[in-house]
């Protein structure tokens, strides 16, 4: 019988209890007597976001198909019960059995955004966990790091003793059983994170050292122990079709931000944006056999009681078995009641037979990411998008009877002018002129509602613009001012709505997306002046962080402002995600001349990513 970690007293003054009582439908239980290996899995944000992630559900699954691993979830504490636990002293717990974390084995946290790191912090200190590696003892956790994030580990690696880099599929089996020998042996910490290290993927941020150049680059980055290789490579799951799947997800007893059913159709993208951390680091594009996909359909529909299922990917249109999953999906349940969601799909006939079908075109919006307003952006950014094709969509759109468009943007790309900014607005006001030449006045559901927004732009590593000057704050903020002007010029302004959001946020990202390891003593700085929960605009203390770097002698421009030189060492340059470097060199000379690159379908461009030998690289061409 488990014991509630927070009494009736305190659940009745928090705002929404559900989050910490666990006990969900599906969630797994176990007798920790009869298991080897406790993991606890920690999303590094509130309820709601962490449960609407698949990673964290994939392997929750995963691990807990094993007879001797007890996985149980555990995210960051709402700012509400942060300050209970802290006056009362409750260690954070995981949310099924509501033990404390400093009782397993394992404190697996998932990295998806530079702006959670304060709430790792909140995190290792609730938990009663040392916040630095090197201060922890044989009775702490394993504390590991996974997820996109890891792909630059450094400025947080001083607070992990591993960082699982890939796809969390393929090598944890191994590490559960050299835990378990481990142990047996009557081995040591330090003796089982120098067996780890030794696993394909794992990176083990102390058996390394950096040594800077005067200017503060990196001069070398290297191991300081034999077993440690000097490589780490990405691992990837080849077969999604037979990578295991939970068709039995935990449904939360309160409303999450993805409250539905997910479907997992592929991962990569073969489209090549150079702006895109994702469409490098996930490649090669690898597919899931589509008569599992509809078994995992109905089991999962079965399993959860969820009333929506939404595929799942970076670029659905680019599935090869799309008509086929989607006609199954339609047939099949939207007549039980069921919605069906479709995002990331290109707007053609197809698509928008289909989504007349399962959406209400009163209510909904089409959503198009043209990225940039003028062609010459967009060839820069590699988008495989004209003007014409955005038109011919919408006017598709229009003709299929939707009147409201969302439109996406960034600012801030390499190479932007002022006139690049401005054909933003120009490109909204062509589509909503197309709007009222292609639909006669009666056959019109009032006005058309043409929203645009943009996001500032933030170089990342493992793309072609992990080279590029980020913009100042100041730039940003002059760039949208200037945009929201333009719009209030043009002719159909009254159908157009521009939104944009403050670059304090952005700048802070920027430097964490492509810190090294002198960011750290800032973070921690931060976080001990109150950062937290930095991503929600409502607690992001921005004149706090600048103390912080002030304090601790670290430039910001220093990683934002400048353009790195084709040589430099970048801190994640030790990390191998099949893209070669010289790959992405010659798509930063590609932007610089607007020269555009086929996707992988069309031609293969050489990437590197044909060294895993599957996904796209081999398919059958036509």
């Amino acid at each position: 019988m488990r014991k509630p970690a927070l009494n009736d007293e305190i659940l009745l003054t928090i705002e929404k209890p559900a989050r910490y009582i666990g006990n969900e439908i599906n969630s797994v239980m176990k007798d920790p007597a009869k298991v080897d290996i406790r993991f606890a899995m920690c999303f590094p944000d509130v309820y709601e976001i962490g449960m609407s992630h698949l990673g964290i559900q994939i392997l929750y699954d995963m691990f807990n198909r094993r007879d001797d691993v007890w996985c149980e979830r555990v995210f960051s504490p709402w700012t509400d019960l942060d300050q209970i636990m802290r006056e009362k002293k409750i260690p954070l717990f995981a949310l099924e059995s509501q033990e404390p974390l400093r009782k397993f084995d394992f404190l697996g946290i998932t990295l998806q955004y530079e702006m959670c790191y304060t709430n790792i912090l909140q995190i290792l200190e609730l938990s009663e966990i040392p916040l630095l590696s090197r201060d922890r003892t044989e009775e702490d956790p394993i504390v590991i790091g996974g997820g996109p994030c890891t792909y630059n580990p450094e400025p947080i690696a001083e607070f992990f003793d591993f960082f699982y880099i890939g796809e969390g599929e393929t090598q944890y089996d191994a590490i559960f059983e050299l835990y378990k020998e481990n142990r047996k042996n009557g081995k040591s910490r330090r003796d089982f994170l120098m067996k780890v290290c030794q696993v394909p993927g794992i990176y083990v941020p102390s058996f390394y050292d950096t040594v800077y150049h005067e200017d503060g680059t990196i001069q070398s980055f290297t191991p300081n122990i034999p077993e440690a290789p000097k490589c780490i490579e990405k691992q990837v799951v080849m077969s999604l079709t037979d990578a295991p799947y939970p068709t039995a997800p935990v449904v939360p007893f309160i409303k999450v931000t993805q409250d539905r059913v997910v479907l997992e159709i592929q991962r990569g993208c073969i489209r090549g944006c150079r702006f895109c951390q994702a469409g490098m680091l996930y490649r090669p594009l690898r597919e899931k056999d589509v008569e599992v996909l509809k078994d995992y359909a109905e089991k999962m529909l079965k399993n959860t009681g969820h009333e929506e299922i939404s595929l799942s990917s970076l670029s659905s249109s680019d599935y090869s078995a799309l008509k086929e999953i989607v006609t199954f999906l339609v047939d099949e349940f939207h007549g039980k009641g069921v919605n069906i969601s479709l995002p990331s799909l290109r707007i053609d006939a197809f698509a928008l037979d289909v989504m007349s079908k399962v959406q209400d075109i009163k209510k909904s919006s089409l959503t198009f990411a043209p990225e940039a307003g003028s062609q010459r952006m967009r060839d820069v950014i590699n988008k495989g998008l004209t003007e014409d094709m955005i038109l011919h969509g919408a006017g598709m759109a229009f003709q299929g009877g939707w009147n409201k468009v969302k439109l996406y943007f960034m600012l801030g790309l390499p190479g932007e002018t002022e006139e690049d900014i401005k054909e933003i607005a120009v490109l909204s006001d062509k589509i909503a002129r197309h709007y009222y030449e292609l639909i006669p006045k009666e056959a019109r559901n009032g006005k058309v509602q043409i929203t645009s927004s943009t996001s500032f732009f933030i170089p990342k590593p493992f793309t072609p613009f992990q080279w590029a000057p980020m913009n100042t704050r100041e730039d940003f903020q002059n760039k949208a001012h200037l945009l929201n002007d333009t719009f209030k010029e043009q002719l159909n302004r009254k159908s157009l709505k521009y939104n944009w959001h403050e670059a304090d946020l952005s700048e802070l990202e920027g430097v964490f997306a492509r810190g090294d390891r002198k960011c750290a003593k800032v973070l921690l700085n931060a976080y001990k002046k109150g950062c937290l929960f930095d991503s929600w605009s409502e607690f992001f203390q921005y004149q706090k962080w600048l103390e912080a770097f002030r304090e601790e002698g670290v430039s910001i421009d220093f990683y934002n402002t400048r353009e790195r030189s084709e040589d430099e060492v970048f801190p994640w340059d030790f990390i191998d995600i099949g893209v070669t470097k010289s790959f992405l060199r010659r798509e930063w000379q590609n932007a610089k001349t607007e020269s555009v690159t086929p996707n992988c379908r069309e031609k293969c461009s050489g990437c590197g990513a044909s060294n895993f030998k599957g996904g796209v690289c081999f398919e059958t061409k036509n």
